[in-house]
């Protein structure tokens, strides 16, 4: 990936930053040592002059002894160090990479992304819906709410009420506040089935060992009785540990069960409400907004490499119909095993299974029949000129 050049560049950059200020200050510290020493040497010296004046008799005249060649060895000594030539040595190191870094970053973050771009028709009122849906689970109801006015979208008023209750859950989350959770769960218990049990679980043991980091014994034993003990049917082992947690009152940070009081917990459970709140409407956990622009973003650099070299061929880029080379993205921009012939457009099967050719692209299995004559001769990859025969082509499995 382009942007991993980009983070290698600039590790670059600290490395040597690292290192010049490591040797600035090596350099200070030689500079400032042999300073000093020669402030040493020359008050050892200014004592013992005067003491010697002291000793000898008022006729006898004594000259103080010359700190000349204390400041002339200094000197000597500053000269060996060389401290401007070391300190510019590391600078300009650092001025090269620096310099690097910026070509990387001029090739990398190419200023004109429009060249990427392609005038596709969407539906407004679809990409609207995707928007609302962006801000009301950002909870920016008020952009939300201008947007509909401006756009005329009066029914996505719908989406708001769903997702106030949502954030309603998480700012109380916030505040170690469980009970609109906790509501929500027993509410829809039925329809989140299995979820809605271990939602309950763990909602009611972050409860339960929030009141124990109180020092409430009496009050966590009360609660485990009250909401802990209808659950001891299925998750008998879970309960144990946290009854365990009883003896360990004012001390559970040095535990055998300190993972049960990590600040992380509260984040976690929150990510699950929200992804289990979502699932509950029928909506994806991530925003589909955010997805796509961070998949845009980092199929960005290979679609803009793209355009340059078919304006380079006179090809025109707005005119094509399907992008002449896979954009890869990362795994977690990968939903589903669905896979759709880029020849036939047909969606895989068992019996049309994908097929990968010798050269890495894929086909399936009816597209290469065809493109073979049925298996009696070889074919080209209609993406690359390689030929390739049935035998050599290999069933995918997702």
């Amino acid at each position: 990936m382009p942007l991993s050049s980009l983070r290698d560049a600039f590790d670059r950059v600290g490395k040597k930053q690292k290192l010049s200020i490591s040797k600035s200050q090596e350099v200070i510290d030689q500079v400032r040592h042999e300073v000093e020493q020669a402030l040493v040497d020359i008050q050892s010296d200014h004592v013992a002059t005067w003491a010697l004046v002291d000793i000898q008799s008022d006729d006898v005249a004594t000259s103080p002894i010359d700190q000349r060649s204390i400041l002339d060895e200094l000197r000597n000594k500053l000269n060996m160090i060389a401290p401007l030539n070391q300190l510019e040595g590391s600078q300009k190191e650092l001025n090269l990479s620096l310099n690097k870094y910026q070509k990387v970053l001029d090739k990398t973050l190419n200023p004109d992304i429009s060249k990427a771009y392609r005038n596709v028709d969407f539906d407004p009122h679809t990409l609207h819906q995707i928007i609302l849906n962006h801000f009301y689970r950002e909870g920016l109801f008020d952009v939300a709410d201008s947007l509909i006015q401006e756009a005329g979208e009066p029914e996505a008023i719908s989406l708001r009420l769903k997702f106030v209750e949502l954030h309603e859950i998480l700012e109380a989350m916030k505040l170690r506040n469980l009970e609109p959770a906790l509501q929500w769960v027993s509410e829809n218990f039925e329809q989140l089935k299995e979820c809605g049990l271990f939602l309950k679980l763990k909602l009611h043991k972050l409860q339960f060992v929030e009141i124990l980091q109180k020092r409430c014994q009496a009050d966590a034993l009360d609660y485990a009785k009250t909401y802990l003990a209808p659950l001891a049917s299925v998750h008998m082992d879970e309960i144990q540990k946290l009854m365990g947690c009883l003896l360990w009152v004012g001390k559970l940070d040095s535990s055998p069960y300190s993972e049960l009081v990590d600040p992380s917990n509260w984040e976690k459970m929150t990510e699950e409400i929200t992804e289990q709140f979502c699932s509950f409407l029928g909506q994806s956990s991530p925003s589909p907004l955010s997805v796509a622009l961070a998949a845009g973003i980092e199929g960005l650099p290979t679609l803009l490499k793209l355009a340059t070299v078919m304006a380079a061929k006179k090809q025109e880029w707005l005119a094509m119909k399907q992008l002449p080379v896979p954009v890869e993205l990362g795994k977690e921009f990968q939903y589903h095993s669905i896979f759709v012939c880029p020849v036939s457009r047909e969606q895989g099967s068992e019996e049309n299974p994908p097929m990968l050719l010798p050269c890495g692209h894929v086909l399936c299995k009816h597209s290469i029949h065809k493109l073979s004559k049925n298996s009696t001769r070889s074919f080209k990859c209609p993406y690359c000129p390689q030929d390739a025969s049935v035998t050599q082509c290999r069933q995918l499995f997702f």
